[in-house]
């Protein structure tokens, strides 16, 4: 188990994948999704002060980060407006069920009830970027999500208590985070379309 301050590391090791992220938003090298990077910046905020709440305690700075992330590169979004995704009726779609399922915690507000509401919320967010990222991973950079990924294998590393409260998160953002980053740096989607084709 590492020493719970190397969660610091973690988010640093975040913050310069986001940071990279707005910037290649900034000169049009990217084109983020409003829906999901809106509801990326909501769902782990949310999920944040639930895991304070639950006395998760200096931990809680992951899921801090892949919330405030996703804020700086919305916000980069509305500086460049030539540097956003077109959005469709499935992308709103998307957002909608995210947004319901964090109706959901405001309904309960039990602590790991609202972490995974949190996470499926996030997940739903997801959706749309998994799809582009399928279609158009030239669209995406993949640095955010590689740093995402170490950021959270760090955090459970330094978890000593495995409890929902702790390792829910952070699991979750380490899977679709890894996802992701395959998707766009292998560029796995545009390999199985040029199979598809192959055989046609």
């Amino acid at each position: 188990m590492l020493d719970p301050k190397f969660v610091l590391i973690g988010a640093a090791i975040n913050l310069i994948g986001s940071s990279k992220y707005v910037i290649d938003t900034l000169r049009n090298k990217t084109k983020p999704n409003r829906v999901t990077w809106t509801l990326w910046a909501l769902a782990p905020l949310i999920a944040f002060a639930a895991q304070i709440q639950q006395g998760v305690g200096l931990r809680a700075l992951m899921t801090f980060m892949v919330g405030f992330g996703p804020l700086m590169v919305l916000t980069a979004s509305f500086v460049n407006r030539k540097a956003t995704w077109k959005l469709t009726t499935f992308d709103y779609a998307c957002g909608a069920l995210s947004l319901a399922g964090l109706g959901l915690w405001a309904v309960t507000r039990v602590g790991n009830v609202a972490i995974f509401f949190s996470i499926v919320a996030d997940l739903l967010a997801a959706v749309p970027t998994l799809v582009k990222s399928f279609y158009e991973p030239e669209s995406e950079s993949a640095l955010v999500f590689l740093n995402g990924s170490i950021s959270a294998a760090i955090t459970l590393l330094t978890i000593d208590n495995w409890n929902f409260a702790t390792y829910g998160f952070p699991v979750y953002i380490f899977i679709i985070c890894i996802v992701l980053f395959a998707l766009i740096d292998l560029k796995i989607g545009k390999k199985i379309l040029a199979r598809r084709q192959a055989r046609v």
